[in-house]
């Protein structure tokens, strides 16, 4: 197998731990070059984990000649730009989730890429991690017999002071760079893993309000949908809640499955038999599963789960739900 060179355009707090390790831990991997537009962040970055080079301009690590795969990890805003540049340069991308502000640039991302004729991944990376790995199976192998329905909650206390100035506010609530609030940013992980158990959502019809003030973006969201089987979802999504909670539950024929998203709370699995708890932990570069399975992709080997076909599916969904807000 090759080794695979990486280059990093975003080098932020995701790519110190979750990510940017993966690249040079993984085998037949290596993390060759980094970006970040502070170019003493960039070259700080590039010390403390041992990068050969390091630049203050994307356009730049595009250009750089040995850079094989473009990993872009900045905010949303800029997801479409770099994909369109790097595909230009005849580069694969793997993009962080989501994939893009909206459906619209998701499909813009995906015709660059296939007209080059270049990979398109996104970081949708519970696909391949071994917690998530072991849910898929357990629902493919029927351990709850045929699914019928699916709930999503997911509850978190308000995480934004009040009265806050606009110019401070953290990119995530802040829709012309992000999209929308904390629903695309943490509810796309769950829409999108649910998507690969059950296949992509068909109809969507949701709701999504902003009840506490504290930002532009929603901080309520209620959503119904179907998969093509017929199993039926719903799901709510609360940003200022009074306490916090992370459940997905599948209802099957033969028991239910139930499980957290965000933490490593076991996944309980209850039938006829009994209420069963299996613990799963994470990596600690929880990136470096879909990693693998890129650099297994690119030596032809493998493929990887998660694309940016995929991942569009998934802004489809939030923009659904998200149409009718009004700050989007």
């Amino acid at each position: 197998m090759k080794t695979i060179r990486w280059g990093i355009i975003g080098v932020g707090d995701v790519t110190e731990i979750k990510s940017g390790p993966a690249f040079y831990k993984a085998d037949h991997s290596q993390l060759v070059a980094v970006m970040r537009r502070s170019g003493d962040k960039a070259r700080d970055y590039s010390e403390r984990h041992h990068v050969p080079r390091w630049y203050d301009d994307g356009d730049a690590l595009i250009r750089d000649s040995e850079v094989d795969v473009v990993y872009i990890a900045t905010p949303p805003d800029t997801h479409e730009s770099y994909t369109l540049k790097a595909a230009a340069a005849g580069k694969p991308v793997y993009c962080e989730k989501p994939m893009a502000r909206n459906y619209a640039e998701c499909q813009r991302m995906i015709e660059a890429c296939k007209q080059v004729n270049v990979p398109l991944w996104v970081a949708y990376y519970r696909r391949a991690m071994p917690r998530f790995v072991k849910i898929k199976e357990l629902v493919d192998s029927k351990s709850i017999g045929d699914i019928r329905a699916v709930s999503i909650r997911l509850y978190k206390k308000a995480d934004v002071p009040p009265n806050l100035p606009a110019n401070e506010l953290p990119w995530r609530v802040v829709p012309k760079i992000s999209g929308g609030g904390h629903f695309v940013d943490l509810a796309a992980h769950q829409i999108d893993f649910l998507n690969y158990v059950l296949g992509s959502v068909e109809s969507v019809a949701g709701r999504a309000t902003n009840q506490e003030g504290l930002y532009p973006a929603e901080d309520t969201v209620s959503a119904a949908f179907q998969y093509p089987s017929g199993v039926l979802g719903s799901g709510v999504w609360c940003f200022s809640a009074g306490y916090n909670l992370d459940e997905i539950m599948l209802v099957g024929t033969q028991g239910t499955l139930s499980f957290a998203t965000f933490d490593v709370s076991p996944v309980m699995l209850t039938t006829n038999q009994g209420t069963q708890s299996i613990s799963l932990n994470y990596p600690q570069h929880v990136h470096q599963p879909l990693v693998e399975t890129i650099i297994a992709e690119l030596n032809g080997q493998g493929k990887c789960p998660s694309t940016g076909e995929t991942a569009a599916r998934t802004s489809w969904f939030i923009d659904e739900v998200l149409k009718s807000y009004s700050s989007r």
